[in-house]
């Protein structure tokens, strides 16, 4: 009896992988079906934004706002940076045609002084792979206040 429980056992953890649903995986735009002519386009309201002055050490943040404007389902894959004092943030989820979005990004001026600019690569599978966002910002050292 005690054998059959433990085989009962290892049989039943075993199955745990099989009925994984694939909850909380990440959708690349691979794997979206489109239909022939179906692709996404993504349109950006704005592609740079300029901060303005800033005092070093400050973070600021922007939201870049877009749109599907192709008859496709859209999927951001990836939002790249230029450095790691610029971080993004987006919804994976996919945009249907004439939904919307946005991409935050968040700049940390901590040790920066003078101009900056950093670009971010946003990556999807619309007509254009790649769009490039701009910020740009003057940071001004704390010392100069």
């Amino acid at each position: 009896m005690k054998k059959e429980a433990v085989i009962s056992l290892i049989f039943f953890i075993l199955s745990f992988p099989a009925c994984n649903s694939g909850a909380g995986k990440k959708i690349h735009a691979e794997e979206i079906p489109q239909a022939e002519g179906e692709t996404a386009q993504v349109i950006f309201r704005e592609y740079e934004h300029d901060f303005g002055k800033i005092i070093e050490g400050e973070k600021v943040a922007w939201t870049f706002n877009f749109e599907n404007r192709g008859p496709g389902r859209l999927v951001i894959n990836s939002a790249t940076t230029t450095c790691g004092c610029t971080v993004t943030k987006f919804s994976r989820d996919p945009i249907p045609a004439g939904g919307g979005g946005s991409l935050e990004v968040v700049f940390d001026s901590e040790g920066k002084s003078g101009k900056q600019t950093k670009t971010i690569s946003v990556h999807s599978n619309s007509q254009t792979k790649v769009v490039i966002l701009k910020i740009t910002a003057e940071v001004i050292s704390k010392n100069n206040n």
